[in-house]
C-alpha cells in the first residue's frame, strides 16, 4: 500500500530498492518532492527513517519507509570570487571537491568516514582535523536548506559570507541527526585552495607526545591540524602525533621551523603522496569497526579522558584533534559500555555523542543521551514544533 502511494506520489524513478526491513527505499529528486513526501507521511502517519546515502550508518531504522538523498547530487553553484557554493545534501565530499578543485578553491572541512554525503556531514555535526585550524564545521556552513517532519520547507542563514541577522536556524540543524528535518542543500563558505600543505609526525609515548602538541599551542602556532593517534599498525603503546601545515610557501616553512624549535621531539616531514594517505587513513579509520563516537573535552584534560575511554571501551582506534579537545573511537561496543562511559564521562564534563552504530545501539543509547536538566524538554519541544506527528524516527536520547 505504502509503494503504491509513494509511486503515485514521485514516479515509479523514486523507488530504490528496500531497507534491511523490506521497506520502501525513496529516493525523492528535489526538496519539493521530499516536502510532498513528508507531508504526505506526516498524513497518513507513516515513520520515515533517513538513511542519507547509506555510506555511514546502516540502512537497519525499522520505519514504514526510507528516505535516501541519492538523487539530491547537485552542485548548482559556485562563486570562486565570492567563496561560496551551493550543494546538495546527496553530493559526496569526493565529488564536492573535484568540482571546486576545478577553480581553484576548497571547503577546508575534513570528517571521519571516506566518501559521505554532505547532508551525512552536516546532520552529523562531524569536523575533522582540519577544524584546529580552520574551525568547526559550523563555522563554514552559511545557510541551509531542510524539510521539517510536516513537510514545509524552512531556509536559514545566508548565500554569502556576510550572512543575514536574525536566529540562525542553520545551528540548530547542524548535528541534530535529521531530527527536526531532512537537509536538502547547504551553502558552504570556501577559501582558495593553498599553495603548501606540509605534513610533520613524531612518534613515541602517548601522554610525550600530548606535551609537545600543548608546546606547540603555547607557543602561539595554529597548525591547520594537529592530531594524535594510535594504528592498528603500531606497537602497543605507542602514538603518533601528526601536524599539517597550509598555506604560502614562506608562512608553512617558517611553521615548519618554529615547531621543530619549541619541541623536544624529533619530527619527520612526509612525502605529499604519503602524507595524503595518512590523513586519508585517518579518514576511512571511522569505519573500520561498526561503532564511531566523540567526546568533548578540555585540551588540558585530553590524557584523563583517553584513560576513561580505554578503561571502557578497550580495544579500538582512537584520534585526537588537540586544540579544540574532541577525542574520536571507533571499534566495537555494547549499549553497557557506551553507557558507562557517558556517565563516568558526564561526571567531568565530557559530553559523548554516538555519532554511528547499528540500530539496536542507536536505540537503545541515543546519539547524545541523557541531557542536563531542562535540556530534554527544550529539545523535545523544538521536535514538536518541527515534527508535531513524530513522522521522522531519530533516536537521540531517553529523555527526549
Amino acid at each position: 500500500m505504502i509503494l503504491n502511494h509513494v509511486r503515485a506520489l514521485l514516479g515509479p524513478e523514486a523507488i530504490r530498492g528496500t531497507g534491511s526491513q523490506n521497506q520502501p527505499l525513496v529516493a525523492p529528486a528535489d526538496d519539493a518532492a521530499v516536502a510532498l513526501l513528508l507531508r504526505t507521511a506526516s498524513a497518513e502517519g507513516w515513520q520515515v527513517g533517513l538513511v542519507g546515502a547509506g555510506r555511514w550508518c546502516p540502512s537497519d531504522c525499522p520505519a514504514d519507509l526510507l528516505l535516501t538523498t541519492r538523487q539530491l547530487d547537485r552542485v548548482p553553484h559556485v562563486s570562486p570570487a565570492d567563496l561560496v557554493t551551493t550543494v546538495e545534501a546527496g553530493t559526496s565530499w569526493t565529488q564536492l571537491r573535484s568540482v571546486l578543485a576545478d577553480r581553484g578553491v576548497w571547503v577546508a572541512s575534513d570528517h571521519p568516514g571516506p566518501d559521505r554525503t554532505v547532508g551525512s556531514v552536516v546532520a552529523t555535526g562531524t569536523s575533522g582535523p582540519l577544524a584546529a585550524g580552520f574551525g568547526r564545521l559550523r563555522d563554514h556552513v552559511l545557510g541551509i536548506t531542510f524539510v521539517s517532519g510536516e513537510g514545509r520547507i524552512v531556509r536559514a542563514g545566508g548565500t554569502v559570507v556576510k550572512n543575514v541577522a536574525g536566529y540562525d536556524l542553520t545551528k540548530l540543524a547542524i548535528g541534530s541527526f535529521g531530527a527536526f528535518g531532512v537537509v536538502t542543500s547547504v551553502t558552504l563558505r570556501l577559501r582558495a585552495v593553498p599553495r603548501a600543505d606540509t605534513t610533520l609526525v613524531a612518534v613515541g609515548k602517548r601522554d610525550d607526545l600530548i606535551d609537545t602538541a600543548l608546546a606547540v599551542s603555547d607557543a602561539g602556532l595554529t597548525p591547520s591540524a594537529l592530531e594524535l593517534f594510535n594504528a592498528e599498525t603500531q606497537p602497543p603503546g605507542t602514538w603518533t602525533l601528526a601536524a599539517r601545515l597550509t598555506g604560502r610557501d614562506a608562512a608553512v616553512l617558517a611553521a615548519s621551523d618554529t615547531i621543530r624549535q619549541v619541541t623536544s621531539i624529533d619530527w619527520a616531514e612526509l612525502a605529499s603522496s604519503n602524507a595524503a594517505e595518512l590523513w586519508s587513513g585517518l579518514h576511512q579509520g571511522a569505519v573500520s569497526a561498526p561503532t564511531t563516537l566523540r567526546l568533548g573535552v578540555l585540551p588540558t584534560a585530553i590524557e584523563p579522558c583517553l584513560d576513561l575511554v580505554q578503561h571502557y571501551l578497550r580495544e579500538g582506534t582512537t584520534g585526537v584533534s588537540m586544540p579544540l579537545g574532541v577525542v574520536r573511537w571507533c571499534g566495537h561496543a555494547s549499549a553497557d559500555d557506551v553507557r558507562r562511559l557517558r556517565y563516568a564521562a558526564a561526571q567531568q564534563e565530557m559530553p559523548l555523542t554516538l555519532e554511528r552504530a547499528s540500530w539496536a545501539l542507536r536505540s537503545a543509547v541515543g546519539h547524545f543521551g541523557a541531557y542536563r536538566e531542562g535540556t530534554g524538554r527544550l529539545i523535545a519541544e523544538l521536535r514538536r514544533a518541527f515534527d508535531p506527528r513524530g513522522v521522522l524516527v531519530v533516536p537521540l536520547g531517553s529523555d527526549a
